[in-house]
């Protein structure tokens, strides 16, 4: 309840000093870890933004490396939904399941590790608590080019308690169509951009989607298409010679953002609509797809009694890390269908099921 008290508003969301930033959430964490007796370190991520590394180091020089990486950063929030309210075996407030609550399990699990006698003796244990995981994960990028790779990391997500080996990636594009404005009362002298859109939402909703439902991956099922935001004109009586749509495109894995830019284009092209895309270059969210054959995720798997890993259809920063050669599994308590709602909350069963989880497993490693 400490870390939800502590707002930590991503800065893209809010402009208000009190409620942005993830620093007063990273102070708590470097001086309670120090206490634990754990290592603290700093790592400049841009705008005076940092990740906080917290280190659990073996007494012999170890020979394997895991890394625990949840979020600090929450969506927009009123200051009400930082006030935590205990309910029903229930915690509510905003970051509660996403990602305090995995924040506040690992962190957990690993002061009972220090303070108990059965500690891996070749295993390094860093927890990577990360800054802007909910707009451009700017602190798994940096993490990730920075560090070497790790053996396994466990990116702390809300799943239920449930190993996730594969998630979806996401493309935020836009399209533009272009047309020529005329007077309202005479609309044959000009070519309206938003008739034109109208043709691409239509393909969009209908022949698009019904090709993606084609295509499944078998812990991730299809990839997804939806159109969130649409501009154009300026007033009624004037033809609108420009129109836009945002769209949200979920992808699968060995998807590319070129890939899906050329096929959206020649597939308008061919219904005679001329339209630009846009899309963010050099910040890719790839999809994850990690093998289930993994000696550390086999064993995962088999503490946890679970028959076969999990597939999740929302992004977060394991992809990103596990581009850079470091394999990724996602784990934590609590339910992605609380997270981002108004009365976000977490169980406390969920999160006591999730230490003792976590503890098991780093007392069983090496």
């Amino acid at each position: 309840m400490d870390l939800i008290a502590i707002p930590s508003v991503n800065p893209a969301f809010s402009n208000d000093d009190a409620m942005i930033g993830e620093g007063r959430v990273a102070q708590f964490l470097a001086e309670r870890s120090r206490e634990i007796g754990l290592g603290v370190r700093w790592q400049s991520v841009s705008g005076g933004r940092r990740n906080l590394i917290l280190q659990y180091q073996p007494k012999h020089r170890p020979r394997h490396r895991l890394l625990l990486a949840p979020h600090m950063d929450t969506v927009v929030a009123s200051p009400a939904q930082f006030e935590p309210l205990m309910q029903k075996g229930r915690i509510y407030g905003r970051g509660a399941c996403d990602t305090k609550g995995s924040i506040a399990s690992m962190l957990d699990a690993l002061a009972q590790l220090v303070r108990g006698s059965n500690r891996p003796r070749d295993t390094a244990i860093h927890m990577a608590c990360m800054v802007d995981e909910e707009h451009g994960q700017m602190g798994s990028r940096a993490f990730a080019r920075r560090c070497k790779a790790y053996d396994y990391a466990i990116i702390g997500e809300p799943t239920s308690n449930q190993l996730v080996t594969a998630h979806k990636g996401v493309m935020w594009f836009q399209l533009h169509t272009s047309g020529r404005a005329a007077h309202g009362s005479r609309p044959q002298l000009g070519i309206s951009a938003i008739a034109q859109m109208a043709k691409v939402v239509s393909f969009l909703e209908g022949d698009y989607r019904a090709e993606l439902e084609r295509i499944r991956h078998p812990l991730l099922g299809p990839g997804t298409v939806n159109v969130g935001i649409i501009k154009g004109g300026v007033q009624p009586n004037i033809v609108p010679d420009k129109c836009s749509i945002w769209v949200d495109r979920r992808t699968l894995p060995g998807e590319s953002y070129q890939a899906i830019a050329r096929h959206l284009l020649h597939a308008l092209k061919q219904r005679g609509v001329k339209a630009s895309i846009e899309y963010r270059l050099g910040a890719d969210c790839p999809a994850l797809e990690t093998s289930h054959e993994l000696p550390w995720v086999k064993q995962c798997l088999h503490q946890l009694k679970q028959k076969e890993a999990r597939g999740v259809d929302f992004f977060c920063d394991a992809a990103v890390i596990a581009q850079r050669g470091t394999p990724c599994a996602v784990f934590g308590p609590g339910s992605i269908d609380q997270a981002h709602t108004a009365n976000e909350w977490i169980s406390m069963r969920s999160l006591d099921t999730c230490v003792g989880h976590y503890l098991r497993f780093f007392r069983s490693l090496p």
